[in-house]
C-alpha cells in the first residue's frame, strides 16, 4: 500500500509540473510590451495570459510540453487502473483537509512529501520485537540537507510513538562513545544516534551493549549521510532520496505563494519558476528564499530577487566553476559577496548545519534571509555566526552557519578552468 501510495504522488508532483511548465512561460520569454506595469497587469492578466499561450504555441515552444503532458496522462492513467482495492484501504486512514489557497499552512507544520518513509519509521516503532531480545536497529541513510532528522523528529511526535516510549535518548559521534552500562534505565527506551564519520565496529559493540540493558520493546535509530553506517542495523534502512525536481518546484510554489492563487498572478508565477529552477533542489535556501517571497508579493520585488539570486549564483560559477549546491554537497564554502556588495570584501559561507546547542552561540543580528533580500548591507568583519533558518516542525532545528569575511585575489590559469587562490 505504501509503495502504491509513493507512486500516485510521484505522478501527481509530476502531473502538477508539467501544467505549470504549460501555463507560465519563464519570464525572460515575455516581450517588453507584456511586461507592463503592475496597476495594468491587474486588469489585462487574462488576457496577458492568453497571448502568452498563443504566442508560445504559434512558435511550437510548447511541443516538448504537450509531449511532457501526454506521458504524464498515461502514467497516471497506468497507476489508476485497478485501483480500487487501494481507494477501499485508504478510507480507512485519517484524512488531511484539502483547502487549496492555505495548503502552504500545512506544508509549514508537517514534512513535505515524506507520507510513505514516516509511515515506515512509525511501523518500526510500534512493532512488537520483544522476542528478539536485544534492541532493533533502523538505519536513516540520506544525502546532506535532505531532511533526515527532521524525518525522524517529525515521525517521533507522533502521539502513538510519544505514548509507547518512557523516555527519548540523543546520542552524536562523539557521545556515543561515553556511555557505559550504568547510563540506561530497564525501561522502554528509544535511542536516537546521529553519526557525521564512520565509527570502528569495536565501539559500535560496546555501545550495542550498553543499550541492550534498555527495557523490551527498545528501539534504537540511527542517522548518517555515510552508506558504510547501514551496516549496524538489524532492519533494512531506509534511504532518504533528494526531491525530486517536480516536487521541489510544487513544494517552492506553494510555500511562496502561500494563501494566493498562482493563477492570478502569471508573472509572479514565471518567476518563482526560474528562482526554483536556479535553486536546483537546495531546501534550506529554497525555504529562506520563500518565505522572503511570501511577505512580499510583489512582480518588481521578486524580479529583484531573482536578479540577486542568479548574479550570486553566476559570480559562484565564476570563482569555483561550480553551483552553490554542488559546493554545499561536497561542505565547500560558497561566496555570498554579491548580496552585500559586488565591491564589499569577500564573504564566504559554510554550509549550515543543524546545531542542538544553539543558545550557547553567539549569534549576529544578520540572518541569513536579510542578506538573501539586501535589508542588511552592513554585516560584522572577519568571522561570525548567522541563523540561516529555524525549521517549523519537531525538532524544530535551528540551522546556523559560519561566515568568514576575507580578503583575496582570485587567480585563473591561461586555460580559464576556474580555480582560486586566497591571498590574505
Amino acid at each position: 500500500m505504501l509503495v502504491k501510495l509513493g507512486m500516485l504522488v510521484d505522478a501527481m508532483y509530476q502531473g502538477y509540473y508539467v501544467l505549470d511548465t504549460f501555463k507560465y512561460n519563464p519570464y525572460e520569454e515575455m516581450t517588453t510590451q507584456e511586461q507592463v506595469s503592475n496597476s495594468y497587469a491587474l486588469s489585462c492578466l487574462a488576457r496577458l495570459n492568453k497571448r502568452i499561450r498563443a504566442a508560445s504555441c504559434a512558435t511550437g515552444i510548447n511541443s516538448s510540453v504537450n509531449h511532457d503532458l501526454e506521458a504524464v496522462m498515461r502514467n497516471l492513467e497506468s497507476i489508476v487502473a485497478n485501483i480500487t482495492e487501494f481507494v477501499i484501504l485508504l478510507g480507512g486512514c485519517n484524512q488531511m483537509p484539502k483547502r487549496p489557497y492555505d495548503s502552504y499552512l500545512y506544508i509549514d507544520t508537517f514534512m513535505f512529501s515524506r507520507p510513505v518513509e514516516k509511515q515506515k519509521i512509525i511501523n518500526f516503532l510500534l512493532k512488537d520485537n520483544s522476542s528478539n531480545g536485544a534492541p532493533v536497529v533502523l538505519p536513516v541513510i540520506g544525502a546532506y540537507h535532505v531532511g533526515k532528522k527532521s524525518l525522524v523528529g517529525y515521525a517521533c511526535n507522533d502521539s502513538l510513538v510519544r505514548s509507547h516510549f518512557y523516555s527519548v535518548l540523543h546520542f552524536n559521534s562523539d557521545s556515543f562513545q561515553k556511555v557505559d552500562h550504568e547510563t540506561f534505565l530497564s525501561v522502554r527506551t528509544l535511542v536516537i544516534v546521529e553519526f557525521i564519520s564512520d565509527v570502528d565496529d569495536s565501539e559500535w559493540l560496546n555501545f550495542y551493549s550498553a543499550i541492550s540493558r534498555m527495557g523490551t520493546g527498545s528501539k534504537v535509530i540511527i542517522i548518517s549521510r555515510l552508506e558504510e553506517i547501514a551496516r549496524f542495523g538489524t532492519v533494512k534502512p531506509i534511504q532518504l532520496r533528494r526531491l525530486s525536481h517536480a516536487e521541489f518546484m510544487y513544494l517552492f510554489k506553494v510555500l511562496a505563494f502561500g494563501g494566493t492563487d498562482p493563477e492570478n498572478h502569471p508573472q509572479m508565477a514565471s518567476i518563482g519558476m526560474e528562482i526554483a529552477k536556479m535553486l536546483q533542489g537546495l531546501l534550506l535556501s529554497g525555504n529562506v528564499l520563500a518565505d522572503i517571497l511570501r511577505k512580499n508579493q510583489n512582480v518588481q520585488f521578486w524580479l529583484h530577487i531573482l536578479k540577486r539570486f542568479r548574479n550570486s549564483v553566476e559570480h559562484n560559477l565564476f570563482l569555483f566553476g561550480e553551483h552553490p549546491k554542488q559546493l554545499v554537497e561536497r561542505n565547500r564554502p560558497t561566496d555570498i559577496t554579491m548580496f552585500v556588495s559586488p565591491s564589499a570584501a569577500p564573504l564566504h559561507l559554510i554550509p549550515p548545519r543543524g546545531d542542538s546547542s544553539f543558545h550557547n552561540k553567539e549569534l549576529s543580528k544578520v540572518t541569513f534571509g536579510d542578506l538573501l533580500q539586501g535589508s542588511s548591507t552592513i554585516v560584522p568583519k572577519g568571522e561570525f555566526q548567522i541563523l540561516a533558518w529555524q525549521s517549523r516542525i519537531p525538532p524544530f532545528t535551528k540551522f546556523l552557519a559560519t561566515c568568514i569575511e576575507e580578503k583575496y585575489c582570485c587567480s585563473f590559469p591561461e586555460n580559464k578552468k576556474h580555480r582560486w587562490s586566497c591571498v590574505k
